[in-house]
């Protein structure tokens, strides 16, 4: 699993890859849940729930209850935007709860730690060779 971490702040985001022992964790958290950072690396922060994305790529929904797959007419928003006004169209949508099939976990940072996320989640350089 992934998890995609974004800092409101300074408008940057961070990925980190999830071990499979602490998928657990996860499983039945709802969008709009908070989780203690230190699941994810990141210890002294709280992070909210935002959404995501399951194995086939179908984003989550907060209106969405379950963990189920759903065809929902949308009309604009998650999964869908609109070109012209009164359009809708008829999408496959991943519910709000989040299970084993979640592979992109979308999180927000509620309240920051000691570290900078800059320092905990460093990106390794690598030299493009011309």
């Amino acid at each position: 699993m992934k998890i995609v971490i974004s800092d409101p702040k300074s408008g940057k985001s961070f990925q980190s890859e999830l071990p499979k022992e602490r998928e657990a964790q996860l499983v039945g958290k709802k969008i709009g849940d908070t989780i203690e950072g230190d699941l994810v690396g990141a210890a002294g922060y709280k992070l909210e729930l935002t959404g995501g994305s399951d194995s086939s790529g179908f984003p989550m929904k907060r209106g969405i209850s379950g963990a189920r797959r759903v065809f929902s007419l949308t009309t604009d928003g998650t999964g869908f935007h609109a070109n012209k006004k009164g359009e809708r169209k008829r999408k496959m949508i991943k519910g709000n709860t989040y299970s084993s099939e979640t592979m992109q976990i979308n999180t927000k940072v509620v309240e920051a730690g000691q570290t900078p996320l800059d320092q905990l989640f460093k990106k390794d350089s690598v030299e493009e060779k011309k």
